[in-house]
């Protein structure tokens, strides 16, 4: 206690000292494993820490400096894992109108652990599986024609020795009517953007099971606390095929599942989700992307970060930018389409059409609702306008393929874009986002992207060029869905301030600031 009450004393002084001009302070520095730190540890009856003592330049010596370094960087990066994938390798997958052209992926929660083929949508937050069913879609894998290869579950709390409760007097409790007390089960209720499609029932923190795949490390399951929804009732296009095995909600929000794994130190605040060519994909929490990927800031609705919304300049057609397109929309992987204001869509549209090289098809002669559509063969579809999207500072993001067709009507082409009177439905869909990796870093909230195959199964570094080592073929089709899918969401985001050149001043006082910094560390070792 006498040498923390010197050092003390020594640290008051010198910062008494701080305005003086020269001032110096200088304190000897003694490595960990060194023979002076055993005898000091030693002095202080600190015999358990000696056993094993590792000799210098040992095996062990070396494995302890290794496990101090890895410990030191997890703390300087805020997060155990480098990135965490589903424990069933987080693949997505695409199955058509059989289920409502949404993608998917399985799940494993509880303990023993169950599947669960949920709907992955950064339009909203919640996580809920079918569960104590009232009113459920069927989830026999023979009612959707069997694309799945295996029958969905429902969830049973009771049969999860992990399953507990979530209660009203619970800080993500959205308290309601139904909460008498703090003790009672906190119900859930969520509405959907398609008409009269909502989810309901109670919250339940349970284990999710994922996997871990880092450079240092070698892979690993990992069991992540989440909140997740028994969804006792369904309603709307839940029963026309929409996700009848419930909903990944990946928004900004509290409860949903990147931020709780975010906030329980496990990854960094973001993840990536990528759709490929064949409708397939991969989600990767803890992905910030990289270097080379083009990236735009988030938009604040309300003054809140609460969406992932996007600020889009201008939409173009071949090379030519069109005036008056811009936009402030939604990037949501569980919309199926693209939906724009009625006057930026007429711009769009006509200004496709005009370019296109291709037969036109009246629209009454076909089931959907799509406007432009046209025969062609796939040689004179590559050659059809491209389509742009252009934000600040000159980020564009380039739509691989925006036509879609019905199987029943081959050798037709549609444009996938519909109109919207409704500000909060604008809408960049799936449709538009295939072909690239999509970054939701929720850190310092931005949305980016950068061409990926979607096939890398180790890493998650792709190409240093930013390109597709297999570019997209620009006939591959997408198909038609019934409606409109699952809702969207939004976000938003700023740059961090640069630091300015430090004044004299300043460097005196962030001289003694860093001093004060390892005094406390020194400290708190040896008080």
């Amino acid at each position: 206690m006498a040498i923390c009450l010197l050092l003390w004393l020594l640290l008051a002084k010198g910062l008494a000292l701080e305005g003086a001009v020269g001032a110096t302070f200088s304190s000897r520095l003694v490595h960990r494993f060194s023979e002076e730190a055993k005898v000091h540890l030693a002095s202080r009856g600190s015999g358990s820490v000696l056993q094993p003592w590792p000799k210098r330049n040992s095996s062990e010596y070396f494995r302890l400096l290794l496990r101090s370094d890895e410990t030191r960087q997890r703390m300087r990066l805020g997060s155990q894992y480098e990135s965490l994938y589903l424990s069933e390798g987080g693949q997505t997958y695409f199955y058509g109108n059989v289920l409502d052209s949404l993608h998917y992926a399985w799940i494993d929660i509880g303990t023993p652990n169950v599947s669960f083929l949920v709907a992955l949508d950064a339009g909203s937050d919640i996580l809920w599986v079918p569960c104590d069913c009232i009113e459920c879609a069927s989830l026999s894998s023979d009612h959707y024609n069997n694309v799945m290869g295996r029958d969905l579950n429902q969830y049973r709390p009771s049969l999860s020795s992990t399953s507990r409760h979530l209660p009203c007097g619970h800080q993500l409790c959205n308290k309601s009517s139904d909460c008498k007390g703090s003790k009672d089960p906190c119900p859930y209720f969520v509405a959907y953007y398609s008409n009269n499609t909502t989810s309901s029932g109670y919250l339940f923190e349970d284990k999710l099971h994922l996997a871990s795949n880092g450079r240092h490390a070698v892979q690993k399951s990992v069991q992540a606390s989440i909140i997740l929804g028994c969804g006792s009732k369904q309603t709307g296009v839940f029963f026309q095929g929409a996700a009848p095995d419930g909903v990944l909600g990946l928004g900004i929000g509290n409860i949903s599942v990147p931020s709780l794994l975010a906030k329980a130190g496990l990854i960094q605040n973001s993840f990536s989700i990528c759709f490929d060519e064949n409708e397939s994909g991969k989600i990767i929490f803890g992905d910030q992307g990289d270097d080379t990927q083009h990236s735009t800031p988030f938009l604040p609705y309300e003054g809140k970060f609460t969406t992932y919304e996007v600020d889009v300049e201008s939409f173009c057609v071949g090379s030519l930018c069109l005036k008056e397109t811009r936009i402030s929309a939604l990037i949501d992987s569980g919309t199926s389409f693209t939906y724009l204001p009625s006057n930026v869509y007429q711009k769009v549209v006509t200004e496709f059409d005009r370019q296109v090289n291709a037969t036109g098809i009246i629209r009454q002669q076909f089931a959907f609702d799509l406007e432009y559509c046209y025969s062609a063969s796939l040689q004179e579809l590559i050659n059809f306008p491209p389509l742009k999207l252009a934000f600040s500072r000159n980020q564009t993001f380039s739509i691989q393929n925006p036509m879609v067709t019905y199987s029943d009507y081959p050798g037709i082409f549609c444009l996938a874009v519909f109109k919207t009177d409704d500000d909060d439905d604008v809408t960049i869909g799936q449709n538009f986002l295939t072909g690239y990796r999509l970054v939701f870093d929720r850190e310092n909230l931005r949305f980016g992207w950068s061409r990926w195959n979607c096939q890398d199964t180790v890493s998650i570094t792709s190409p240093s060029n930013g390109g597709s080592p297999n570019p997209l073929p620009a006939n591959q089709q997408q198909s038609v869905p019934n409606e409109r899918g699952v809702p969207p969401a939004v976000a938003a985001g700023h740059a961090s301030p640069k630091p300015s050149a430090a004044s004299p001043g300043l460097t005196c006082r962030l001289y003694w600031a860093s001093l004060l910094v390892i005094c406390k560390l020194w400290l708190w070792l040896s008080c």
